[in-house]
């Protein structure tokens, strides 16, 4: 039997307050970083957690909307964007220096990292601000979207990323979260889901199509009020089907 090398991932530091029970059950993390979560105080904590845990930091910034949570798409020009995203992310380095913590990767968050899988300008942005960096920072992106492809023309190392917790039209676009089937809360359920995509590499869509995916990262909202419960066990259950969690 194949054996097979994951990682999952959560978003944290959103005002949820879970993060010391999530960090033993992830093996990566997003960390809200101002735009539309997220503090000093929340980044130095949830920093601390990641690294007594071992967890990889990545930066998530957003839109800064913290009235709309960063799920709703903002008029802004692609200067302005940008600088917002830069401030996000730096933010976030200065109390990873500080904690002597390198960052890891970035993953845009809510309606900006939609908007990136299929708007050019909106991933030129996240791809410029990627190039910034002297050192290699991921990021993470949805399979077949624009932002990776953009993102390899322009040599930014990717990490292609799918949701464990989320369902999934037939265009491989999330199902919105205005539809009552757009989150996964049962626990059999996402693991049947997780590990199509893990084995198969195929998500079962809600029209019930099985359509192809790839991804190597795994996301489980921190904000899911049930995701400590669809994380339990999940590690020992993918081990059982050979699948580590590093």
């Amino acid at each position: 039997m194949n054996s097979f090398i994951i990682d999952i991932n959560a978003d944290v530091g959103e005002g949820i307050g879970n993060e010391a029970s999530l960090m033993p059950l992830i093996s990566s993390c997003n960390i809200a970083c101002g735009g539309h979560a997220g503090d000093d105080s929340t980044m130095e904590t949830v920093i601390g957690l990641a690294k007594s845990h071992g967890v990889k930091i990545g930066a998530h910034p957003s839109f800064p909307d913290k009235i709309n949570f960063g799920r709703s798409v903002m008029d802004m020009s692609d200067v302005a964007l940008y600088e917002t995203l830069e401030e996000q992310v730096c933010r976030l380095i200065h109390h990873l220096d500080n904690a002597n913590v390198s960052l890891h990767h970035v993953k845009p968050h809510g309606a900006l990292y939609n908007l990136a899988a299929k708007d050019k300008n909106i991933a030129m942005v996240i791809v410029e601000l990627l190039k910034r960096f002297a050192f290699p920072v991921y990021l993470y992106v949805p399979f077949k979207s624009v932002i990776a492809d953009m993102a390899v023309k322009h040599h930014i190392p990717i990490t292609y990323e799918a949701f464990a917790d989320r369902n999934y039209n037939d265009d491989l676009s999330l199902v919105s979260r205005n539809e009552p089937n757009a989150l996964i809360e049962d626990p059999g359920v996402m693991y049947d889901h997780l590990l199509r995509m893990i084995k198969e590499k195929k998500v079962r869509t809600v029209s019930g199509k099985e359509v192809s995916i790839e991804a190597h990262t795994f996301c489980v909202h921190g904000d899911n009020p049930k995701a400590l419960r669809l994380l339990e066990g999940l590690r020992d259950r993918l081990m059982e089907k050979k699948v580590q969690i590093l």
